[in-house]
């Protein structure tokens, strides 16, 4: 589906999607607004194909595959590969998530488990490792700022007694250490 604007909204070849999860979420959200105002969507086994090839290709080489499926090449596409696209795209998304958290939890496991190894290295390291993990946040760095804030004229104040005392220092006589000495030795200090 090519859509040419009418109402003077242009649309530029600048416009930019970065990956086809963005394209394919945009153009199912479309055709699924336009399957409820009555578009038949083609739920073919050769559309779940496409659909499946272009997860596959995305996966792979997301660079790659978000080069080649341009918004004009995506607008030839049947609204069902979009639909397709986007749902193998959001189940292989939920699927990393999930995937990160058992790995997480496998090797907080294996850990604890190590803590309890009879050589003392590897049990104060793998405390050492279970402590860093950020739900314990036991060996983190953590650096406070602390931010006073001062009014304008507060600050003010500040500068004026500090460019005071600059004044004084340099209105002040400046003695060299010599003329101290010779001072000393004469017996002109009084």
């Amino acid at each position: 589906m090519l859509i040419t604007p009418d109402v003077g909204v242009e649309i530029t070849p600048e416009i930019n999607f970065s990956n086809l999860h963005d394209l394919a979420e945009f153009g199912a959200n479309t055709a699924e607004l336009l399957h409820k105002n009555g578009l038949e969507l083609d739920k073919s086994r050769e559309n779940e194909e496409v659909a499946a090839q272009l997860a596959t290709a995305y996966a792979a080489d997301p660079i790659g595959t978000a080069k080649q499926i341009t918004p004009v090449r995506a607008a030839t596409l049947p609204p069902a590969v979009l639909i397709q696209t986007r749902d193998i795209l959001d189940i292989f998304g939920r699927a990393v998530v999930k995937q990160a958290v058992e790995i997480r939890h496998l090797v907080t496991n294996k850990l604890i488990i190590e803590s309890e190894n009879p050589d003392p290295k590897v049990r104060i390291r793998a405390l050492e490792l279970l402590g860093k993990i950020s739900d314990v946040g036991l060996f983190t760095d953590r650096t406070e700022i602390t931010v006073t804030h001062q009014s304008t004229d507060d600050l003010r104040n500040k500068l004026r007694e500090k460019f005071n005392r600059l004044k004084e220092v340099e209105d002040a006589k400046v003695v060299s250490p010599l003329e101290l000495e010779l001072d000393e030795e004469l017996g002109l200090n009084g």
